[in-house]
């Protein structure tokens, strides 16, 4: 499906370029699609350069965590769980402790620790998959909850808003928090049913109970708090974590008395062999995704959708957020410059800023996820795992649109 989908972007993108230029004399959409073919090409070697920095820092600190058997320890508390939700991992994997601190790092915002223990947990589970070239069980699963990452702490999104100007940036932190975890939670359902996973028993319902009451309580918890000072707490807490998994690891380490700098030594240099690997699979998802914006395809879904939304009656304030929406699948980073241009062109504090706002923290990045995480370990079969996570993607939009009306 990844092989079509891939394809289909650029044929679509250049019949569409050729007809704008022969009926309406648009024939300057043939530079802007190749010009955004070179710089999205460099800009994804820009990304994976940026990355290689971040790799090396925390596979060297996974690193401390595994010899010090840290990351077993963690494992052994998420252990039941998934022995039913991946039963072909084994419970001493190693790959149990990346995912672990992989989801951690999602739940609390911190993108940069998440994408280096995904990267590892990926490669962690490869060892594992029998078929190579074709995603396992747990690779599906794994990809899909990372697709569609529950968030607990959304800062960069407050940080925008208060830049911005807003009277209460910390707003849409409920409703991202709601929108993000429906998206996760349909995710894991349309994985688990895919793969006729057992999923409906005492365990399963347990450790959900349990992340609904840490959900619930971290949601209670911010909106007690002055509307003025959760964005300042949400950092605070934020980077207080980030900082104290990074003494944790060392200190741990210096305890079980390993040679904490050598072995960050040893795991930084597979960083730098992760960031090498990944960089042809981002060049080709993230050139592709240029051209279908330039070429002008991805503005003529959005007018097709606003003009579907109008004729079935449905209230169209949330129709400026739609691009936003689009984008986000496809681009991180189109997405966030969708939701400034929302903020500048509408205002911060608006309707259409407000579920914009609520979109961006819904859901991650499919197509850059997919490319990154199967991309490293060479897979090209990813089997449900796309349209299982593109269904996520969809629940989260949606519920993004109606807790927007919500809480608006």
């Amino acid at each position: 499906m990844l092989n079509i989908i891939w394809a289909s972007f650029f044929l679509l993108s250049f019949i569409y370029v050729l007809v704008q230029s022969i009926v309406t004399g648009q024939t300057y959409l043939w530079n802007e699609t190749v010009n955004a073919v070179f710089s999205s090409a460099e800009n994804a070697f820009e990304i994976a350069i940026g990355l290689t920095g971040i790799l090396c820092l925390w596979l060297g600190l996974l690193k401390i965590a595994e010899k010090s058997g840290l990351t077993q320890l963690l494992a052994k508390v998420l252990r039941p769980l998934f022995s039913k939700i991946m039963p072909d991992v084994p419970a001493n994997s190693p790959a149990m402790g990346s995912i672990i601190m992989n989801m951690a790092a999602n739940m609390l915002g911190l993108d940069n620790a998440a994408t280096p223990f995904g990267l590892k947990a990926m490669e962690q589970l490869q060892a594992l998959n029998p078929s190579k070239e074709r995603a396992s069980r747990a690779q599906i699963l794994f990809m899909v909850i990372n697709a569609s990452a529950v968030t607990l702490i959304p800062v960069s999104i407050l940080m925008y808003r208060a830049k911005f100007g807003s009277i209460a940036p910390a707003a849409v932190f409920l409703p991202i928090l709601f929108a993000t975890s429906i998206s996760t939670l349909v995710g894991f359902l349309s994985v688990a049913f895919s793969q006729k996973l057992n999923i409906f028993n005492r365990i399963v319902g347990l450790y959900l109970g349990i992340g609904i009451v840490l959900i619930g309580s971290t949601a209670w918890y911010f909106q007690s708090l002055p509307a003025e000072t959760r964005m300042l707490a949400a950092g605070n807490l934020g980077n207080c974590i980030l900082f104290g998994t990074i003494a944790l690891f060392i200190a741990y380490g210096l305890l079980k008395k390993i040679n904490v700098y050598e072995t960050f030594i040893e795991g930084a240099k597979e960083g730098f062999e992760v960031a090498v690997r990944i960089i042809p699979y981002l060049v080709a998802m993230l050139v592709a995704i240029a051209v279908l914006r330039s070429s002008g395809v991805l503005n003529l879904i959005i007018n097709w959708l606003e003009t579907l939304f109008k004729f079935i009656g449905l209230d169209t304030g949330f129709i400026p957020a739609l691009p936003t929406a689009v984008l986000k699948p496809l681009s991180g980073n189109a997405a966030r410059s969708m939701m400034l241009e929302t903020f500048q062109t509408y205002g911060v504090d608006s309707f259409p800023s407000f579920v914009a706002s609520i979109v961006q923290g819904s859901t991650e990045t499919t197509f850059y996820v997919l490319a990154l995480y199967f991309g490293v370990v060479k897979i090209s079969k990813v089997g449900p795992a796309l349209p299982c996570a593109l269904l996520a993607d969809a629940a989260g939009i949606l519920a993004a649109i109606w807790f927007g009306y919500m809480f608006y």
